[in-house]
């Protein structure tokens, strides 16, 4: 079963050059295991993290809501942590992800005109 999280903030540390994900309250990331790829969810307007929780798959959700919080991030090659306020663990291959998801969605009708809008007007 896969178990979608929700990342409900996210906080861009330009000095530290570091990204902050936060999951949604109520789940504890302790048992979480980062897999360090990414797919596109243009039904929803969101990328996915994957990674696993218990030999089972989990993806992290990144609603279109919060990209533009990535712009400058990818700029400088930030690397992306995951916390639930108490637990901090990195997202090894997060901007690599994102960066080559980016570059084949831009003029990529396959993923949709709403997907490819709004990854053009964000990145």
């Amino acid at each position: 079963m896969k178990k979608k999280i929700s990342i409900i903030d996210v906080l861009f540390k330009e000095i530290e050059k570091e990204v902050v994900l936060t999951v949604e309250d109520g789940f504890s990331i302790i048992d979480l295991k980062p897999m360090g790829q990414m797919l596109v969810d243009s039904d929803h307007l969101s990328f996915i993290y994957i990674a696993e929780i218990n030999d089972e798959y989990s993806y992290l959700t990144i609603p279109h809501s919060i990209w533009s919080q990535f712009k400058q991030a990818l700029d400088l090659g930030s690397a992306v942590y995951l916390t639930d306020r108490i637990e901090r663990i990195q997202l090894p291959g997060f901007m690599e992800e994102l960066r080559y998801l980016i570059e084949n969605i831009k003029e990529n009708s396959n993923y949709g005109e709403e997907m490819v809008a709004k990854v053009e007007s964000t990145f």
